[in-house]
């Protein structure tokens, strides 16, 4: 790997709390656990994820104090925050509403620059950081593309118009405090952005050349000076399961964004559940099946029975679901034993196979791991919120014991590239 500091964390939205004090209790409670088997006596990145209203408790002087103490007491110190989910994250349906409010309110705004007014407080001096956010909006709800001139310019023109009033608000603490924060979208199965040609059609088509002149204006700045600062504070949030989910080879996907200027705002390491769409295949998912959250699928047709595996060009299509209930309602065909689905299910980093069942890590392969040494991103985190959710026999050994295990997969397949 590169020299460059690495921070690596996991993270939180995996504890359920929608107020603050649920979110401290999760720390005491857990992280302290895990910091205790992962780094004994060395400090410990936290990965926070804070609803709306969380957020809005934690922006108080007072409590803010307080968590600074209790981190600094506990050798820990924070570096990110999973901006993504605005409400409750667990315990009931979430489905689409995890991408409410979208990038073309004034909700969702507010909120993102209230968790970087937190996050420019808990950073370490000397340290970036990172908020992770929805990938504009729902694809089914919003129906418009996100390049150049289109229908439904306006939602997509009030989108860019909060994104560019956040790199504003972003390149204004950076000037008063130092603190560089940047924000990175996430791009996601179904949503406005979701594939690699999808972020660059829309930083191409869309931010860059609508956004540029736009927030030269609001800061009284040149165009070069503003398109800097746009890149420096609106980037990718690059999340392993969401792109292995399309099919794509996650190095070719790392350096296409790297050339083209956009910024690697964190890493999250996670994967996705990967079958051949057998009926023993489709019994075993049954199990996976849940009113929480949204399982996209998305389905790989090999057109002949020696064409290419994904990963490689060409041989096949990819046809989605709209969650995994849809996918296992869908007929059983006689290429069943050669097309794959993968859902958007995220399973553990360690686990890569139970029978049928299969798992996407071995999309961060060995190109993946070398490209991530020399990409300019320092943030990496482990995401697999859907632990509460897996079926028992996945959730062996609790909690803890089981992000200990992902902490241990990612630091093998750092040592080794």
């Amino acid at each position: 790997m590169s020299h460059r500091p690495l921070h690596l964390t996991y993270c939180l939205n995996v504890h359920p709390g929608l107020e603050w004090a649920d979110n401290l209790e999760a720390i005491r409670t857990h992280t302290l656990a895990i910091r205790d088997r992962v780094a004994p006596g060395k400090p410990f990145g936290l990965g926070l994820r804070l609803s709306r209203r969380a957020a809005e408790t934690l922006s108080q002087s007072d409590t803010l104090a307080e968590f600074k103490a209790f981190m600094a007491t506990n050798n820990l110190y924070a570096f990110t925050i999973n901006g993504f989910p605005y409400g409750a994250f667990h315990g009931k349906p979430v489905k689409t509403d995890v991408y409410r409010p979208d990038w073309s309110t004034l909700e969702r705004l507010e909120y993102t620059l209230l968790l970087a007014k937190i996050l420019s407080r808990l950073l370490p001096a000397g340290t970036d950081g990172s908020i992770s956010t929805v990938p504009l909006g729902y694809k089914n709800v919003l129906d418009f593309n996100v390049g150049g001139t289109v229908p439904g310019g306006d939602r997509l023109t009030a989108m860019i118009g909060n994104l560019v009033e956040c790199a504003a608000e972003l390149h204004a603490i950076r000037s008063s405090t130092g603190t560089e924060i940047h924000l990175g979208l996430e791009p996601e199965p179904d949503c406005l952005l979701e594939t690699t040609d999808e972020v660059l059609r829309f930083f191409e088509d869309s931010l860059i050349p609508f956004g540029v002149p736009a927030l030269a204006t609001r800061l009284a700045c040149g165009k070069p000076e503003a398109e800097a600062i746009l890149r420096r504070h609106i980037g990718i949030c690059f999340d392993t399961c969401h792109l292995a989910i399309q099919f794509e080879p996650l190095a070719d996907s790392l350096t296409r964004l790297t050339r083209h200027g956009i910024r690697i705002s964190k890493v999250q390491l996670s994967a996705a559940l990967e079958v051949a769409p057998t009926r023993a295949a489709r019994d075993r998912l049954s199990d996976f099946c849940d009113p929480v959250y949204l399982h996209q699928v998305k389905s790989f047709c090999i057109a002949t029975p020696n064409a290419p595996r994904p990963g490689g060009a060409g041989g096949g299509c990819i046809f989605s679901y709209a969650d995994l209930d849809q996918a296992l309602a869908s007929p059983i065909t006689s290429s069943a034993d050669t097309d794959l689905w993968r859902i958007h299910f995220h399973v553990p980093l360690y686990f890569e196979r139970d029978g049928v069942l299969h798992s996407t890590s071995k999309a961060m392969d060995a190109p993946f791991w070398r490209r991530l040494a020399t990409a300019p991103v320092s943030h990496l985190e482990i995401e697999t919120y859907t632990f509460h959710v897996l079926p028992t026999a996945l959730q062996a050994g609790g909690i803890e014991t089981s992000i200990a295990k992902e902490y241990a997969w990612v630091r093998g397949q750092l040592k080794s590239s």
